[in-house]
This record gives C-alpha cells, sequence and structure tokens, in this order.
C-alpha cells in the first residue's frame, strides 16, 4: 500500500490504479458467481430486510454485480431508487421498475451507465431511502471507502447529512477489497457495512 505522505489524492489514485488492474482480471463466470452470491449475502442484512426504500445503483464493466440484489429487493416489495448521472457529476434518482426498462446512457468519454428512465425525482430523493448502497474500489476497518474519485457520492452524503437522515451506508465489494486502511480526506464519510461474496462486515471494527 503506498504511503500517504505522497498526499492523500496521489495515493488514493495510486490505489484506484491498483484495485481497478485486479478487477480487469476477473472472467465473466467469477463475476456472476459473485454477484449471486453477493445478492445472497446482502439480503441477510436486517437494514434491508426492514427498508421501505433502498437507494442502489447498476454496476458496470468489472464493478460487484447487482442486478441480481435490485431485483430480489423489488421482488419483496421494496422501492428501489437508482441514479441518473447529472453534467456537474451529481445524481439525480428514478424508480427500478425492471431490467428492461433500465437506459443505457454514455457520459462523455465515459463508460455508459445503465439510469432509470425519465421523468427523474431530483436529487433530494435519496434522502427518503433507510438504506443506501455505494459503490467503491475499497473500504477499510474503520469504514472509510475508496471510491472512484468522481465526487458523486461524496455530494450524496452530505446532502443525506444535511437532511438530518441516517441510512444505513452499505459498500458492496470483492472479498480482497477490505483492508487494513484507506487514505481518507476531510469530507469523507465511514460506512456502516460491508458485503462481499462471502460475507457481512460490521463497520467499524474493533
Amino acid at each position: 500500500m503506498p504511503h500517504f505522505g505522497q498526499g492523500t489524492e496521489s495515493a488514493k489514485r495510486t490505489l484506484r490504479r491498483e484495485f481497478l488492474a485486479v478487477r480487469s482480471r476477473l472472467t465473466p463466470d467469477d463475476m456472476r458467481e459473485s454477484a449471486q452470491a453477493l445478492a445472497r449475502r446482502a439480503l441477510e442484512l436486517p437494514e434491508l430486510a426492514g427498508a421501505g426504500t433502498v437507494a442502489a445503483y447498476v454496476s458496470v464493466g468489472s464493478e460487484p454485480g447487482t442486478l441480481a440484489l435490485l431485483d430480489a429487493l423489488r421482488a419483496r416489495g421494496v422501492r428501489v431508487l437508482l441514479p441518473a448521472l447529472l453534467p456537474d457529476n451529481d445524481l439525480d434518482w428514478g424508480p427500478y421498475t425492471g431490467r428492461d426498462a433500465l437506459v443505457r446512457v454514455r457520459h462523455g468519454g465515459r463508460m455508459a451507465l445503465f439510469e432509470p428512465p425519465a421523468p427523474h425525482l431530483g436529487p433530494d430523493a435519496v434522502t427518503e431511502a433507510d438504506a443506501v448502497l455505494l459503490p467503491g474500489l475499497a473500504v477499510d476497518a474503520r469504514g472509510m471507502r475508496l471510491g472512484r474519485g468522481g465526487g458523486s457520492y461524496d455530494r450524496v452524503l452530505a446532502r443525506l447529512e444535511g437532511a438530518g437522515v441516517h441510512p444505513a451506508l452499505v459498500v458492496l465489494l470483492y472479498d480482497e477489497e477490505v483492508v487494513g486502511r484507506v487514505p481518507e480526506e476531510p469530507h469523507d464519510r465511514p460506512v456502516d457495512a460491508v458485503v462481499t461474496p462471502s460475507g457481512v462486515r460490521r463497520l467499524p471494527e474493533s
């Protein structure tokens, strides 16, 4: 792991490259099996079992797969909200009504995202969630999450804090992405739990 004295943002960039390189070597079979296991584990979470509304996301590329989990939540009668990326990197939200309704959207030169169809509900809709599922690249024992660096979920977490609401914050990762420590900045906020294909871990760990 890089030494944080090189600068926190530089350390984060180095770590992102390392974790993305590992993910790039996953096979389709690896990802399919991981997605099924991740869904089973996540559905064991009491915070999801009791949730009326869950803010989630559609995985892309080599991210831990979320569609099986989204379908299972919807089958339970949970209202699932999905993000739509705005030009300023903030997130709007819309309901998940099934895979066939998702819209493939390319934002500039980035990887295409799968988003809910318009009309959307506005960025503040996330404050209605009982649990928020967060993407990431790593998390440490304190619950500090390493994101991809776009800042979209930093805005989401700040919006939740500003609204005075405290949904369960859960990051979905592969097993090897739970690490000893990730670099943090003052605006970073810890998550409450991490779900990987092998199980659930509560954070922070003592």
